[in-house]
C-alpha cells in the first residue's frame, strides 16, 4: 500500500511575485493562529482577558522563530561559527531563511514563559506552562507535518 503513495511532494505551494510559498511556512503559520484559537478560548473559560492571551502569543510567535533559527545555526551549523563567525551571524540573519530547530524553539519559548510571567505577576511559570500545553501539542503537529519539505532537499 505505502508504494502506491506519492511522497516525493513538491515543497512549493505557489510563488507569489518570486517570492515561493512553501507548505512548511504555511503549516507553521497555521500552528500559531490554531494555538492562539486554543489559548483564547483556555483564557475567556477562566475569566482572563484575552489581552493576555494576545500579548503570550507575541511572546511565543518571537521565541519560537527566533530560538529555532538560532537553536538551527549553534547546533547545526556550528562549524562555521569556528571557521568564519562574521559569515555565521551574517547568514543566521539574512535572507532567505532556512533552517529552524523544534529544540532552539523550546529553548525560546522557555525563555518567553519566564519573561512573559514576570511581567504578568498575577501567573505562576506553571500555570502558563499548563495552559500553552495543547497549542504545543498543535505546534508540533503542524511542523512535523511541514516538515516534510525539508527532508526533501537532503535526498
Amino acid at each position: 500500500m505505502l508504494l502506491f503513495i506519492d511522497w516525493d511532494v513538491n515543497p512549493e505551494i505557489i510563488s507569489i511575485f518570486g517570492f515561493p510559498i512553501r507548505w512548511y511556512g504555511l503549516l507553521f503559520a497555521s500552528a500559531f493562529l490554531a494555538g492562539y484559537q486554543v489559548l483564547s478560548y483556555i483564557f475567556k473559560k477562566e475569566g482572563r482577558p484575552v489581552e493576555q492571551a494576545d500579548q503570550l502569543l507575541l511572546y511565543a510567535m518571537v521565541a519560537t522563530v527566533i530560538g529555532a533559527r538560532f537553536g538551527h545555526y549553534f547546533f547545526y551549523e556550528f562549524p562555521l561559527l569556528k571557521a568564519d563567525p562574521v559569515k555565521f551571524f551574517i547568514n543566521m540573519v539574512t535572507p532567505p531563511y532556512s533552517g529552524l530547530a523544534s529544540h532552539g524553539a523550546s529553548i525560546g519559548l522557555f525563555l518567553a514563559f519566564y519573561l512573559y510571567v514576570r511581567k504578568n505577576k498575577d501567573q505562576s511559570y506553571l500555570y502558563v506552562t499548563d495552559r500553552v500545553v495543547p497549542t504545543v501539542a498543535l505546534g508540533g503537529f503542524f511542523y512535523q507535518n511541514g516538515k516534510s519539505d525539508e527532508l526533501r532537499d537532503y535526498r
